[in-house]
């Protein structure tokens, strides 16, 4: 299949450009901070709208600044060692899921010690919102032609502008799938258990070990990033960064209080 050759930017008046990309981030962020303030009713918990809207700047920062640390640190650390000043340059290289999951949970840690509020039951509110925004992200992802798969002859195989003359898996719209739709609505889905919902700290667990095992499985079918390849055991860098998760997610689900 022809790639569909859709302009990653969105709106572009003089020097102002507004891309999908930006515009995805933005969705996951607001469609998630609602989508958190009706779960937070629903679940009757002492975490207000106010406190949620107030995370909102935290949870951006914690995004933006972890996304792009985690970029730098786990998948090209020589080059931007070498050339610091390109750190900045967050069109260039992109952002790291995992780096802005810490960058997330450090933000909930600060904030949730500023403003006396249980951790774990404000972590499992985020975690329920997070695959909205991981869904607007990877469809980003597609639009602007990058993290493409391995080639592939299966019939919805697509060729994209920069992955050469051969036709790749769409592993972007897997994600998508995975991450942000099945993965959503089990969230939603576990949410909706009482049992679940009332032990703080299980609905974290059990997105940790969702994404951990979709991202793992998706990564078989992914390009791994051309500076690192294939690593230990002919494993990516995805996968070996989403092994802890999973096993954090288990002990989460597991542990008795």
């Amino acid at each position: 299949m022809p790639f569909p050759n859709i302009d990653p930017v969105l709106v572009a008046i003089g020097p102002f450009v507004i891309r999908w990309y930006a515009l995805a981030y933005i969705a996951g962020l607001l469609l998630g901070w609602w989508y958190m303030v009706f779960l937070a009713q629903k679940a009757g918990r002492k975490i207000t709208r106010l406190h949620i809207y107030d995370f909102l700047v935290w949870a951006t920062l914690g995004v933006i600044l972890g996304g792009r640390l985690g970029y730098v640190l786990f998948y090209d650390a020589g080059y931007y060692f070498s050339h610091p000043i390109a750190i900045l340059a967050v069109w260039r290289g992109g952002m790291s899921f995992h780096g802005g999951l810490l960058g997330v949970a450090t933000a909930m840690v600060l904030y949730c010690r500023a403003r006396k509020l249980p951790l774990l039951g404000f972590a499992d509110l985020v975690a329920c919102a997070a695959p909205i925004g991981l869904f607007f992200g990877r469809l980003a992802n597609f639009i602007n032609g990058e993290l493409f798969g391995r080639p592939s002859d299966v019939p919805w195989a697509v060729v994209f502008p920069a992955g050469g003359p051969l036709a790749r898996h769409p592993s972007q719209l897997y994600e998508a799938g995975l991450e942000g739709l099945v993965l959503g609505l089990l969230m939603a889905a576990a949410f909706h258990r009482p049992a679940i919902r009332a032990r703080a700290g299980m609905l974290t667990g059990l997105f940790l070990i969702g994404y951990g095992l979709a991202r793992i499985f998706v990564e078989f079918f992914r390009q791994p990033d051309p500076q690192l390849g294939f690593l230990w055991a002919g494993a990516t860098m995805g996968q070996l960064l989403s092994a802890p998760m999973i096993l954090a997610g288990l002990y989460l689900v597991a542990r008795k209080k």
